[in-house]
């Protein structure tokens, strides 16, 4: 029997290819929930992207067909999808870790170059007509203190940038300090006080309350800046506007949000927030290697 593949957000052609080539077939379309629920029962191997959420009631109706023997996710974060449900099913899952780090560590550096510089401002107020040269005096990066907060590898790739520029990093992360690493760890409470610039680089339960509340922001360095390209759900929105209002952060940069496509106005149209919808793995590079490591998986599983 053919070995078929369900891509219900989308699939590197080369990686579909390849696959084809192969013998598996390929199906690229997205399903809302209950039509996805029906069309799992003729699949073998679903793969999503962020789009797609696999909850409970999904992989119910999958484990009840038994055809379905893996999900992967195209990317690093597994929040949407009921993991542990899905394997207590007897339904592998697995993800890409390494494939888009580069690219998401870029993305965080290109928003803090767009902060400094007033980039996403000035490109607005430029096309409208305004010459507003000396609203846009900006700071430099180097120099600067970068305080990451999770360490994984896309922490590791945006630190190594940041470094490069000039600018001096530290950390945290739920593990503690992280041997030979070339940064120095820091409690978060410490990092957010002395932190020129502040990125996100760590996972999030779907759940889970924001790590970045009001009392966390109020912590930050006066002037500071806030980059979050890892998940919407670590930042209390409501807390950080209020903070830019109030002068005590200078800006902000996202790439990530509570609900997606974001909705949320005052995020939308806030002056001091570089916006970006959430393209920090839309490289072609990355989705090459998202794509290669996808049919890695599917072939170790299916040879």
């Amino acid at each position: 029997m053919v070995v078929r593949v369900l891509a219900t957000d989308g699939m590197d052609k080369a990686a579909v290819a390849a696959l084809e080539g192969a013998g598996y077939e390929v199906v690229e379309q997205f399903y809302e929930v209950e039509e996805l629920k029906e069309q799992l029962k003729e699949f073998d191997v679903l793969v999503v992207r962020s789009a797609t959420k696999v909850r409970e009631p999904v992989i119910d109706a999958a484990a009840e067909a038994g055809r379905l023997q893996v999900i992967i996710r195209g990317g690093v974060g597994l929040d949407n999808i009921d993991v542990e449900y899905a394997r207590s099913k007897g339904i592998v899952v697995a993800n890409t870790p390494t494939a888009s780090s580069a690219s998401v560590a870029e993305l965080a550096i290109g928003h803090m170059f767009s902060l400094a510089r007033f980039l996403y401002m000035s490109n607005v107020t430029m096309r409208e007509g305004k010459w507003e040269k000396k609203a846009y005096k900006g700071t430099e990066l180097a120099g600067k203190t970068l305080g990451l907060i999770g360490m994984g590898r896309i922490a590791r790739e945006t630190a190594s940038r940041a470094r490069g520029l000039g600018m001096h990093v530290i950390y945290t992360n739920r593990s503690g300090d992280i041997p030979d690493l070339p940064y120095e760890w820091k409690p978060l409470d410490e990092l957010l006080k002395e932190s020129d610039y502040v990125s996100l680089h760590l996972p999030a339960k779907k759940d889970s309350p924001a790590l970045l509340d009001a009392e966390k922001i109020a912590m930050m360095k006066p002037g500071a800046y806030l980059i979050n390209t890892a998940r919407g759900i670590l930042v209390d929105s409501t807390a950080l506007c209020d903070a830019l209002d109030s002068g005590h952060l200078a800006g902000a940069a996202i790439d990530v949000f509570t609900e997606e496509p974001c909705q949320d106005e005052r995020l939308l149209h806030h002056p001091k927030i570089s916006l970006t919808p959430h393209i920090g793995a839309s490289t072609k590079e990355a989705q090459r290697r998202i794509g290669e490591e996808t049919v890695k998986i599917i072939r170790g599983m299916f040879h």
